[in-house]
């Protein structure tokens, strides 16, 4: 019997293929796993409110064929099955599987989602039933000798199988009608009735926060396995109803309800090293390829060329054009990486889009007023526990897409959070402080807003203030990834990185934090050494040090700031840097492929810039000259031309062409200090 591809929504998520093959069992063997699959069946759970009807004549069906196939294991037949009968036994357990999985399907689904498609669902089942009948009407009951009883009872079966027809509960449908009138006035800018709303919400079983919560995160789920692009629009409709639904309705929660379910974000994961943007080391939303052949993030690489660059920010080449290539094949390598972690993907240039979906009309209002209650109610908000819950729909909001992010700044919540920032606040309610500055940072993801936030009274300064003093950790870490977020424009970069109480902020952190935390302050400093005029204030504050500090837990990071502070810092950082050249050293030889790429390329930069002495710290460091050879060999394109040149440095030193002596005796090198040697701080020792 064939497996009608009808028998399911159209979705990208399908049982496995083992679920639609008849198991190559012997007689008994093959009963006895009828048995099982339809007592498993039999103890499911009906679908609690779309599509209770249909699940339950299915489940009971199954309870009733399971009565036959005990009968089968009690009194089993003397002699083997019939070749027609055992057909009959494996195409019965193909079927009994698709009857578990649509059940289980549904099931698992989103709520809303289920609503919408209660006829095509209900004709899946009643194919299911039909399918069923066919094989009871050829199944030899006289073959098998059933007691007189359990022959009644498959003949009972058989009547229920072909009497069914596709039918669709009278309050399904008009529950779906009312769900879609909803939408059509949310689409004409027309609030819903709140009463009416909350009806038909708890109908479907949505009756609280956390419910509500759940069914986004299902239809965010949806819209990965989907693949009919009206569908996913769809969605995103329903998404914004439900999430209006859930401020309006239940109010407010301050934190997130710990779920197995609940997708994680980028920094809940390692990401593989080339789905990573060389310049801030993040997950590339929209990979693009520069003149060079290197693959940037489009935003971030956008940035640099827009601040007056005409170079490769990786190899340092000169740019035959500015012309940005979409490096699609690693974008979808990227989206699917994202879907198998269950990581929201959003493209950098999906402006108007919500998980990579063009946003609906009705989406688009539903958010500006789910956004209006929220703001309104937050300035009416008489104590702090108030405005934290209200804050954390923003905050979830802000994270979501941009629309969400254009519509809180449009409706003035910026200067209202400010108040919020405050150190008074923050001993009186940690957890505000956090939601507070995680909300900025969410919505300085969108580029208006960055312009709102700096030039919002008191916004900067806020966010400098719990870089330096916040409650928590996680509120200092969130600061900092602000402060990262603002500096990818090029004038507010100049001016974070001129405010001494930024640099001090994120030093201190990095130093202090927790490994989270401390990736957050690193990546807004490399942000900052962008500016060659930042870079001399961050070797003043000790960055390098810093950086020597932190190379154990981040030696990526740690080094990848290291060769932007060593190539604009000029020869303070160079000497600086002397200290670090033994641990430049061990990330070469044990570093992940980035990290020796750009330890190399601090080397060099060292090397050319430091003369004889700093070669000779190099040089003397055991077995330097195998480990450069092993890169040359099997590190990435950039770090092979590095090591290349980094060799023939030492060899240069060796042979006496960059020092005043070299002596070498029995494969090793020893020196006397050349006369071209770089001064050294007093605080730097030997």
């Amino acid at each position: 019997m064939a497996v009608s591809p009808q028998a399911f929504p159209p979705r990208k998520r399908r049982p496995s293929a083992g679920s639609f093959i008849s198991p190559k069992l012997t007689d008994i063997n093959l009963v006895q796993s009828l048995l099982s699959l339809s007592q498993e069946i039999s103890v499911l759970k009906p679908l609690p409110c779309v599509l209770k009807r249909n699940s339950i004549s299915a489940i009971n069906k199954c309870k009733l064929l399971s009565i036959l196939f005990e009968e089968l294991l009690r009194n089993p037949v003397d002699s083997f099955f019939s070749p027609s009968t055992l057909l009959c036994f494996e195409e019965m357990y193909i079927l009994l599987q698709r009857i578990k999985t649509l059940i289980e399907d549904c099931s698992n689904g989103s709520k809303m989602w289920l609503l919408m498609q209660t006829q095509s669902l209900a004709n899946s089942f009643h194919e299911l039933t039909l399918e069923l009948s066919i094989l009871l009407d050829i199944f030899p009951v006289k073959e098998v000798e059933l007691s007189q009883d359990v022959e009644e009872l498959v003949v009972l079966v058989r009547k229920q199988c072909t009497q069914s027809k596709p039918s669709v509960e009278p309050r399904d449908e008009f529950l779906r009608r009312e769900v879609l009138a909803m939408l059509d006035r949310i689409r004409k800018e027309i609030v819903p009735n709140h009463s009416k709303l909350k009806q038909i919400v708890e109908a479907i079983g949505l009756r609280d926060n956390s419910s509500c919560r759940e069914e986004i995160e299902c239809l965010q789920e949806e819209i990965q396995n989907l693949v009919d692009e009206k569908s996913k629009t769809d969605i995103v409709s329903l998404m914004g109803l439900v999430r209006y639904a859930k401020c309006v309705l239940f109010g407010s929660s301050t934190t997130e309800k710990p779920d197995h379910r609940r997708r994680k974000s980028v920094s809940d994961i390692t990401v593989p090293a080339d789905f990573r943007c060389p310049i801030s080391l993040e997950l590339m939303r929209d990979p693009v390829v520069v003149a060079s052949g290197q693959t940037y993030d489009r935003q971030l690489i956008n940035q640099w060329i827009e601040s007056g660059h005409n170079t490769c920010p990786k190899t340092g080449q000169t740019l035959a054009h500015i012309s940005l290539i979409p490096n699609l094949a690693l974008g979808n390598l990227i989206a699917m990486w994202c879907r198998e972690q269950k990581i929201p993907f959003d493209t950098a240039g999906g402006n108007g889009k919500v998980n990579g979906v063009n946003a609906t009309k009705a989406a688009f209002e539903a958010t500006k007023m789910t956004v209006s209650f929220l703001v309104n109610k937050l300035s009416a908000s008489q104590s702090t526990e108030a405005a934290n819950g209200v804050i954390y729909e923003l905050r979830a909001l802000a994270k979501t897409d941009s629309d969400s992010r254009a519509c809180i700044a449009e409706a003035g919540a910026i200067p209202i959070l400010v108040r919020y920032l405050g150190s008074d606040v923050a001993s009186e309610n940690p957890n505000l402080q956090v939601n507070v500055v995680t909300t900025i940072l969410n919505l300085s993801i969108l580029e208006a807003n960055k312009t709102r936030i700096m030039e919002t009274d008191g916004a900067l300064n806020g966010v400098i203030e719990v870089l330096r003093s916040g409650s928590t950790w996680e509120a200092k870490g969130n600061a900092a990834a602000t402060i990262f977020s603002l500096s990818g424009v090029h004038a507010y970069r100049k001016k974070l990185g001129r405010k001494t109480r930024v640099i001090k902020g994120l030093m201190d952190l990095a130093k202090d934090g927790p490994t989270n935390s401390k990736r957050d302050a690193l990546m807004a400093i490399l942000n900052l050494a962008g500016d060659r005029d930042t870079v001399g204030r961050l070797v003043e504050a000790g960055v390098i040090e810093m950086v020597n500090g932190v190379t154990d837990v981040l030696p990526e990071e740690a080094v990848t700031i290291l060769e932007a502070v060593v190539k604009r810092g000029g020869m303070v950082a160079v000497a600086a840097a002397y200290n670090a050249i033994k641990k430049l050293g061990v990330i070469l030889r044990e570093g992940s492929d980035n990290a020796r790429e750009s330890a190399a390329a601090t080397l060099v930069t060292i090397c050319r810039k430091g003369g004889s002495e700093v070669v000779a710290e190099l040089a003397v460091i055991l077995g330097i000259e195998r480990v450069i050879w092993e890169v040359m060999g099997t590190g990435t394109v950039r770090a092979r031309q590095k090591a290349a040149t980094l060799l023939r440095i030492l060899r240069r030193w060796a042979a006496g062409l960059d020092s005043n002596n070299v002596v070498e005796s029995s494969g090793m090198m020893s020196t006397t200090v050349s006369t071209s040697r770089i001064v050294l701080p007093a605080t730097i020792s030997g």
